[in-house]
Formats: structure tokens, C-alpha cells, sequence
């Protein structure tokens, strides 16, 4: 059972943009939590279907509605700013409306953290994969974060690199507060990223992994979604996001046109060659599942991924184009511009926010 506010050790904050269709199954799994005190703020940034009356048919849920973002800042995190100003609490856990939380995984990541110490610790979720897209895409793209942002990196002190999901994100709340909060990253598209570089630059330990067993999610529930939410932010998490969807479309055209190639040579006589060729392309495969492999993705899903490596390309140079070239893009009903600059770069992005339709997939 929650605590009162003023002995909650954790905080929950959700933020929520029309999220009917998932937030009443975040909730339940949010309010059966045992183990640890806590308290849960729904922020409301907006919605324009049944998402607030969801969050409010909870007796013991917080709800109060986000203010229109100011310009220059990102809606997720402006509603984020608002919840995080709740009733004082040890811990603060942002986590989105679209999560499933296991029994028990609030206590355990709380007691994870304190035990080793860290600031601010994150949960990559498991992945719920439905749909075709879903289950070819997502292998793709969760091996190249796991590849460029490994967890022994992010969780070294003594490197750099830095990562965070904003899925799951506990961080103390005093250094938290110290640092300027989500307010040092307002105008940030990966506002999660971020915050974690802030942490980990300010000399506060972090700690970062898959979160299996403990928190799952589904990101995308359509196609039309699923590409709206990754051109926001794919090119802005990878150094060079042109070279990397050329040499992924190159992996796929070879391992394709091996395969292809093989059976017919083998068929017209040319068994030394259709051979080769068919070892070539073994391999080739083979190390693709060997990278596919750590994204802790189902083995059905990591089997057909290849079909994701053109459409990850796609996606990759269409969310470059958008956003380093024309500096824009539409999230959950929303336009930002002025966005640029490359993946690493510390530098603010300096953003301006218009509404361009209403109902549109939550944000958060």
C-alpha cells in the first residue's frame, strides 16, 4: 500500500499525453507495488481522450494537468518539471505511461541503487514486440544501443559514456534537484541521455541495464507511431547516423544477395562457387545474429530482424533528415524546430514548440 505523501520514500511520476489504451495497466501494476513507501503523480500534459479519467478512477493516484509548455521546451520533460515538484520523497521514479511494472520491482530497484551507491540508476524494459514492424525494427535498433551505449561503459565512472531509458528512470531526488532537474534538460529531445550525462559530468554515479524481470513496455501500438517516434530521436543517438544506415543497407543487400545467389549457382552446376557463396552469406548472417543476439530480443524476432536492417536505414536517414537537416519534427502532436547538432554534442538544442493537430499517440 502507498504511504502518505509527506513518508513516501519514493515519488512516482508518469507523464501522459493520450494514453488511454496502456495507462490503466501501468497503474494497477504501479499501485500493487509492496516494499517500499511510495507515492504516484499521473501528469496530465494535454490530453484530448480518456486519459485523465483513466488515471483519476485510481483512488489512490495523484492527477494534475502539465501547463503548455514555454518555448524552447520539450513537452515530455516540462510535464516531468511539474510531477517532480510533488510531496518530498527520498527517491524519484519517472517511468511512462506505456510500462508494466513487475511485484516487487520498485523495492528491488530502490534497493539496487543503494546498494551500489549510484545517483541515478535506469532499466532498459523488455520490449513487447505485436505487430511484423515491431518484431523486425526493434532487434535492429536495441543492438546498436546496446553496441554503441554498453552498460559496463555506461556504468564506469572513469568513462564517459553515458545512457539512460526514460521508461525507467530513479534518480535521488536532492542531487537531482541540485543539478537543476529536468529543467537542465528542457529543450533536449533525449531528455533521458541527457540527464544522465549531467549526472555522471557532476561526478554522481549511475548505473544502467536491461531491466528484465522487473519493468516491461510497448512503445509503438502502429506503424504510424512507430516511425513518427523513431525519426524524433534516432539520428541523434548515434555519432553518424549516415555512415551507420549505409553500411547497415550494404549488410543487408549482401547477406540477401548471398543467400539468393547461392541455391541458383548450386542448381546450374557451379557447386564451387554456390558454395562460397553460401558460406559467405552463412557467416554473414551469422554474425548478424551474434550482434542481434544481446538485445535480449525473442530468438523468433532475432531470426526475421534481418528484414529490419533496410527499414532501421530508412528510418535512420529520414530522422537525420529531419533532424539535422531541416531541424524539425512532429511528436504526439507537437512540432519542434531549430533542433541540430550532432549526437554527443553538449551544446543545447534551442527549440520551439507549436501544437499542429490534437488527438494524436501520447507522449510520454
Amino acid at each position: 500500500m502507498p504511504s502518505a505523501l509527506t513518508t513516501a520514500t519514493v515519488l512516482i511520476v508518469v507523464p501522459a499525453r493520450n494514453e488511454e489504451d496502456s495507462i490503466g495497466r501501468c497503474l494497477e501494476s504501479l499501485l500493487g507495488q509492496q516494499g517500499v513507501a511510495f507515492q504516484i503523480t499521473v501528469v496530465d500534459d494535454g490530453s484530448s481522450d480518456g486519459t485523465r479519467a483513466i488515471a483519476k478512477s485510481f483512488a489512490r493516484v495523484g492527477v494534475i494537468r502539465a501547463s503548455e509548455p514555454a518555448s524552447g521546451a520539450i513537452g515530455k520533460s516540462n510535464a516531468l518539471i511539474q510531477g517532480a515538484a510533488g510531496p518530498p520523497a527520498r527517491w524519484l521514479l519517472f517511468t511512462d505511461a506505456d510500462t508494466v511494472h513487475y511485484p516487487g520491482s520498485l523495492a528491488k530497484a530502490v534497493a539496487e541503487a543503494e546498494e551500489r551507491g549510484v545517483d541515478l540508476l535506469s532499466y532498459s524494459p523488455e520490449q513487447e514486440t505485436i505487430s511484423w514492424g515491431e518484431r523486425v525494427l526493434l532487434p535492429v535498433i536495441f543492438a546498436e544501443l546496446t553496441r554503441v551505449y554498453p552498460s559496463d561503459r555506461v556504468n564506469d565512472p572513469a568513462d564517459p559514456t553515458a545512457a539512460a531509458n526514460g521508461q525507467y528512470l530513479l534518480v535521488r531526488r536532492d542531487p537531482y534537484l541540485a543539478l537543476g532537474g529536468h529543467q537542465a534538460v528542457v529543450d533536449k529531445v533525449l531528455e533521458d541521455v541527457e540527464l544522465a550525462r549531467l549526472f555522471k559530468r557532476s561526478g554522481y554515479k549511475i548505473w544502467f541495464r536491461y531491466g528484465a524481470g522487473l519493468v516491461r513496455a510497448r512503445m509503438y501500438r502502429d506503424l504510424h507511431s512507430l516511425v513518427e517516434g523513431w525519426t524524433k530521436n534516432l539520428a541523434l543517438l548515434f555519432d553518424r547516423p549516415v555512415r551507420l544506415a549505409g553500411l547497415r543497407a550494404a549488410e543487408f543487400s549482401l547477406i540477401a544477395a548471398s543467400l539468393l545467389a547461392a541455391p541458383r549457382l548450386l542448381l546450374i552446376g557451379d557447386h564451387g562457387i554456390g558454395l562460397a557463396i553460401l558460406a559467405a552469406g552463412a557467416l554473414l548472417y551469422g554474425s548478424f545474429l551474434w550482434r542481434i543476439h544481446r538485445a535480449h530480443f525473442p530468438w523468433v524476432s532475432n531470426l526475421i530482424s534481418v528484414f529490419g536492417l533496410p527499414l532501421f536505414s530508412w528510418l535512420l536517414l529520414r530522422s537525420w533528415l529531419h533532424l539535422r537537416m531541416r531541424g524539425t519534427v512532429t511528436w504526439k502532436g507537437r512540432t519542434y524546430t531549430g533542433l541540430s547538432g550532432p549526437a554527443q554534442s553538449p551544446a543545447p538544442n534551442r527549440v520551439r514548440e507549436t501544437s499542429v493537430h490534437e488527438g494524436s499517440k501520447a507522449e510520454g
